[in-house]
């Protein structure tokens, strides 16, 4: 195909996962449910770290990051995804899409830097308890988060770019529920091996590159822990970084079978299934993973739960007061 045959896409269409009228309620709920709890259940983790000082430590820092973030690529990708479960073209512009792959690569990527630092702390929390004050200094975590930040910045660029710089001039229609790379690089008429050759290498740096660091970390971790010959020693060690491990699973393996396999189309349908899984699952997840298993989160969480009890409490007292009755607390 000439140049001359090239067209400008001025918007796209992106499929749902259903074409039945019939589920798109059922669908639009259900993601609503899922929004709803991502929102709810990160913003939790974030408060009950700002408010709670027994939390004001490295592992806790990022930890609150990894919720902004999961806050933020989530609003990049549901917001939209529901509107289009209750309209009937389900359309977004050319520069709609390039933002919301721009969005959700730039805070897809931080992420991985952010498990990466969330590794370190651990290495140096357990491999290195003497030195850990004095190598994760406020200062160093702030140059990590940036790092990571800049680092999701740099790469969604390229991979932005690197996609929407290609001629669109097959079908607007997006076999995906977003806008994201492998579907897009499907629409293009142009030779698009130099640019998936590109996306690929850059995801695949963020992605192996952080792996290996986290995997050097936790085999140095392994390794400390088989020398402690404390049994609550090693049930401790293992409690702090289980949580961490399964939510580095979930977002890796997910990750990795999307960017780094074959772009067939039948590929590319198992791909939302997978996409699902790291961009709407894992982040309604982390908070519970995070949760459920941490005792210093659970602690806090019942302090928080206390306040709340005596504050709503005093309310009542209050207001009893005011309308001169008498208050009874709990009784009655």
């Amino acid at each position: 195909m000439t140049k001359d045959n090239y067209t400008f896409a001025s918007e796209f269409i992106l499929l749902s996962f259903t074409n039945r009228e019939d589920l798109q309620v059922t669908f639009f709920l259900l993601f609503l449910v899922i929004y709803v709890v991502t929102l709810i259940g990160n913003l939790g983790v974030i408060i009950l770290i700002r408010i709670n000082s027994c939390l004001h430590t490295p592992m806790y820092f990022f930890l609150s990051h990894l919720s902004l973030l999961d806050i933020c690529y989530s609003s990049t990708i549901l917001p939209q995804t529901l509107l289009n479960f209750l309209v009937e073209k389900k359309v977004i512009s050319f520069v709609g899409c390039a933002t919301q792959l721009f969005s959700f690569a730039t805070c897809a990527t931080a992420e991985c830097y952010v498990l990466a630092a969330m590794a370190y702390d651990r290495y140096m929390a357990i491999c290195n308890p003497l030195l850990y004050s004095v190598v994760m200094s406020r200062r160093f975590c702030v140059g990590m988060l940036a790092g990571a930040y800049l680092a999701g910045v740099i790469s969604s660029t390229i991979h932005t770019v690197s996609i929407f710089r290609l001629p669109f001039c097959r079908s607007k229609r997006i076999n995906h529920f977003f806008c994201d790379g492998p579907p897009l690089l499907a629409l293009s008429c142009s030779d698009t091996h130099v640019n998936e050759a590109m996306v690929s290498a850059v995801v695949g740096f963020n992605v192996l590159s952080t792996t290996v660091f986290i995997l050097v970390s936790y085999l140095s971790v392994l390794s400390t822990v088989l020398q402690m010959r404390s049994v609550a020693g090693w049930h401790k060690a293992f409690s702090t970084c289980a949580s961490h491990l399964v939510s580095i699973a979930l977002y890796y393996g997910s990750s990795l079978f999307m960017y780094l396999r074959p772009g067939s189309r039948r590929s590319l349908e198992h791909g939302e299934v997978v996409s699902m899984l790291y961009s709407v699952a894992v982040p309604m997840l982390n908070p519970l993973i995070y949760s459920l298993r941490n005792t210093d989160m659970k602690n806090a969480m019942r302090k928080a739960k206390g306040r709340v009890l005596s504050s709503l409490s005093a309310h009542r007292s209050w207001s009893a007061e005011r309308r001169g009755l008498p208050f009874r607390g709990k009784e009655g």
